[in-house]
């Protein structure tokens, strides 16, 4: 037997076979397949010619099997039990509540707010696991556009027409400084003295960077190389800790901070005339077309609130 032939052995050609053999006639089998008795019987010597031997033998009795016949037979029915577990895999997928949600957020959501929602996310729906990669907004963005992840969350609406975005957490940046800073028990700082003072700035990309930069423009009339920047840091944490060794102050989400600020190591400290808000966005496909565990988890996320005890 050439293996070139054997490969030429089609799904139909089993199908045939193991109708056959359960109706154990041409004729009924070829009614379960709808199709004509000599297109099914055309099916079986197809086979038959690929494996250069006969696989059933008519009798008075019905059909019997040849030993070639029934190696084939007990595989045919092997692929078609695959067929139906992935039927009813795929089914169970789109029907029940199991299965895996692929996320991108920035750092801010990523870090400060998802542990604490996707926990209680679990608490609900236990089937489906959460897997989040953590990049800066136009990042994410990218991930989401290039189908690498389903969903992101990011802290500016994005402006490309092929994703849909929907506000979901409110947050303020607000500036930072040391415990021990000259500034720490002023009520507030001007403008003047902030773009005066060594600064710390997240690194372009960075959604908090986008945001104050926009602010700065727009509301401050001031722009960000005003700034006296003693460095770039590629994360809020990076920052924090370049604000606590008195590197510099910096403007930081109030998720970001509120541990070091409840502990006392750093001080939030009022800029005259300023209030910078803003909206971590739900982004993802327009077009996208979403599995029932996707789903849940959509209606999870636009409705639940981050943790009660912050209160930007």
């Amino acid at each position: 037997m050439r293996s070139d032939a054997f490969r030429n052995i089609s799904l139909q050609q089993l199908e045939a076979l193991v109708f056959l053999v359960q109706e154990g006639n041409f004729s009924r089998a070829a009614r379960r397949m709808n199709l004509s008795q000599p297109s099914l019987t055309k099916h079986i010597q197809n086979m038959e010619g690929a494996l250069e031997a006969p696989v059933a033998i008519r009798e008075k009795s019905g059909v019997t099997l040849t030993p070639e016949g029934r190696v084939v037979y007990d595989y045919a029915r092997r692929v078609f039990k695959l067929r139906e577990d992935a039927r009813d895999r795929i089914a169970r997928v789109r029907e029940h509540e199991g299965g895996d949600i692929a996320l991108a957020a920035s750092t801010i959501p990523a870090t400060y707010i998802l542990p604490a929602v996707l926990s209680r996310f679990r608490s609900r729906c236990p089937q489906i696991r959460v897997f989040v990669q953590t990049a800066d907004s136009q990042e994410v963005q990218d991930l989401i556009l290039n189908g690498e992840r389903e969903f992101g969350i990011i802290g500016r609406k994005p402006s490309h027409a092929k994703l849909a975005a929907e506000p979901l957490w409110r947050d303020r940046l607000i500036l930072v400084v040391p415990a021990d800073h000259r500034w720490a028990r002023k009520a507030s700082v001007s403008q003047a003295e902030l773009t005066a003072e060594p600064f710390v700035l997240r690194e372009p990309g960075s959604g908090t960077r986008d945001i104050l930069a926009g602010y700065l423009r727009d509301q401050a009339g001031v722009e960000l190389s005003a700034f006296n920047l003693i460095a770039e840091l590629g994360s809020s944490e990076a920052i924090k800790e370049a604000v606590l060794a008195g590197l510099g102050v910096s403007i930081l989400s109030v998720r970001a901070v509120r541990r070091e600020i409840d502990q006392g190591l750093l001080r939030e400290c009022p800029v005259a005339d300023w209030r910078i808000d803003r909206a971590f966005h739900l982004i993802f496909r327009r077009q996208a077309a979403f599995l029932r565990h996707q789903r849940l988890f959509l209606d999870f996320i636009r409705q639940v609130s981050p943790d009660d005890s912050v209160h930007p």
